[in-house]
């Protein structure tokens, strides 16, 4: 156990690498109810959220969710976020665990010009247990009273789950297929156990945050304060497709897209080691004695038997197949470029 965003987390219950497998091969639960979770409501809370938020919320459904960013005025992100519809004048923000309170200073203080939405923060009364695998459609299916099979990726239904009011939400953190179950805090023990008890021909296990990482990892999946932070931009963390400028003046809008003319001078990128060495968060990038970037997220990867780093590198070296180097206790250790995601996405789509 490890104190992460304000909460005791446990790291592993059985071992990563173990824990990992399981996921790619099975399902695995993750209890990741330390996350945010804010709703807003009324007449102007789709105008509030199209100025506090930098993908286009008006092109989201009743029942769909929305990948999006908070932004700074020069462009910096704030947070990374899922926005959920589940009304006409009704939202829902899922934000990371240790940005809770920093997130609801800015949405709250940044759209007090719109009277007509009103934000409530019901992260304490709200849990949210993931199921993520191979088999996770048929063991939620088994405890829905709802056809889970029919939810499509970034879309999501209300119903129960072992009797508890729930949001199934098709999304995930992994590349595997599943889901992410919001249910009142008072219901989770309850759902977790039997979750446990009805995937247990499955093989289900209940998985850490250590193989949380490396499960994100192969599929590039940023994690804000490691590869994305309020010093980054958008468009140089590749996240240039979650921003709308066509939908008209946002936060932060014109820094990003005067980064998008005229090109990041970094970007973040996909490196594999050549050998069993694994790049850490803050060890540098280097080519000739020179240093080209910093590493933001290294390890192990168990599905791809590599050792394998995120890592923002000057623009004209953050190439596929550019040979580089990652500077590891003095020695510079050969890696490479490659593309991503390192292993393939198997979300249903």
């Amino acid at each position: 156990m490890v104190p992460f965003g304000g909460w005791e987390m446990p790291v592993q219950y059985t071992g990563i690498i173990e824990e990992h497998r399981t996921v790619r091969s099975a399902v695995g639960l993750f209890d990741v109810s330390h996350m945010g979770e804010f709703e807003v409501t009324g007449a102007q809370a789709l105008a509030a959220l199209q100025v506090l938020t930098t993908n286009d919320v008006s092109a989201l459904e009743i029942g769909q969710v929305q990948y999006s960013l908070l932004c700074v005025p020069d462009g910096g992100i704030v947070d990374d976020l899922t926005l959920y519809r589940l009304g006409a004048e009704r939202f829902m923000l899922t934000v990371n665990a240790a940005n809770i309170d920093k997130d609801w200073a800015w949405v709250t203080e940044q759209s007090r010009q719109f009277r007509g939405a009103a934000w409530r923060n019901i992260s304490a009364d709200t849990a949210l247990i993931a199921v993520q695998g191979p088999k996770a459609e048929a063991l939620v299916g088994r405890l829905a009273d709802c056809d889970v099979a029919a939810i499509g990726y970034y879309r999501f239904r209300s119903g129960h789950v072992a009797g508890a009011q729930t949001v199934i939400s098709r999304t995930g953190y992994t590349g595997e297929d599943g889901f992410e179950l919001y249910l009142p805090a008072r219901d989770a023990m309850r759902v977790w156990r039997a979750l446990l008890d009805r995937g247990a021909a499955d093989g289900v296990a209940p998985i850490g945050l250590g193989a949380r990482d490396t499960l994100r990892l192969e599929m590039r999946y940023a994690l804000y304060g490691n590869d994305i932070d309020e010093t980054t931009n958008p468009i140089e963390a590749g996240l240039g497709w979650v921003v709308k400028a066509a939908k008209g003046e946002f936060t932060g809008r014109d820094a990003i897209e005067k980064v998008r003319v005229a090109g990041p001078r970094r970007k973040l990128v996909g490196i594999e080691m050549a050998d069993r060495a694994v790049a850490r968060h803050g060890y540098l990038v280097v080519k000739d004695s020179h240093t080209l970037g910093v590493v933001t997220s290294g390890s192990y990867g168990p599905s791809v038997d590599k050792s394998i780093a995120l890592a923002y590198v000057e623009a004209p070296h953050a190439v596929v197949g550019a040979d580089l180097g990652v500077d590891i206790r003095g020695q510079a250790r050969p890696a490479r470029v490659v593309k991503t995601p390192f292993h393939p996405s198997r979300v249903k789509k």
